[in-house]
């Protein structure tokens, strides 16, 4: 393996070199196109950086819909805060679904996909994706469990989703039978 000198001739940080090399998978988005991405990320999604570069995110998303129900879910949190971050299935090259704990940056508040920088790290030795996919989720199940493991209620998701409490409390109990659990607690630790 090739080590890579990080400072430069005048003791200088080389922040491309730092950038590729990273231990974490990151990547630059403009328009949820990746523009550039390290060694880590193309590793962690199974190819190389020459592969992942000029696509969409959307091909290391389980489906289309996941793709746009994830970009609309949280733009507004990148309008609002700048940032972004949680944990989800994405999809490897190879189409081999896999937990990711995502954490996103908006450089343009006014426009949050204009240009992001995401850091990707790998979470299936935490989580068991067959579990996952046992257990898959609707979209919908998708959005309210994300807002469940952030700690609303039935009432804020609502108002996130534009959906009614009620229509909420439907999906939060179909997600506790899916998980066999009793509480929204355990529910979240189980999706956690």
């Amino acid at each position: 393996m090739q080590t890579a000198n990080l400072l430069l001739s005048n003791n200088e940080i080389d922040y491309r070199a730092a950038f590729y090399n990273a231990p974490v998978g990151q990547a630059i988005g403009r328009s949820r196109v990746i523009v550039d991405c390290n060694n880590a990320f193309a590793e962690m999604f199974g190819g190389k950086r020459e592969d992942m570069i000029g696509n969409s995110f959307q091909s290391l998303y389980p489906t289309q819909a996941d793709f746009e129900k994830t970009g609309e879910r949280i733009a507004p949190f990148l309008r609002e805060k700048g940032r972004y971050a949680d944990d989800r299935v994405m999809k490897k090259l190879t189409g081999e679904l896999f937990w990711v704990h995502v954490s996103g940056f908006a450089i343009n508040r006014d426009d949050p996909y204009q240009e992001t920088l995401w850091a990707f790290t790998n979470l299936s030795k935490e989580r068991d994706v067959v579990n996952a996919q046992h257990a898959s989720m609707t979209p919908r199940e998708r959005d309210v469990a994300a807002l469940l493991i952030e700690g609303r209620t039935g009432k804020e998701i609502g108002k996130a989703l534009g959906i009614s409490p009620r229509t909420v409390d439907i999906y939060r109990t179909r997600l506790l039978r899916k998980y066999n659990v009793s509480s929204t607690v355990d529910l979240v630790k189980q999706l956690l």
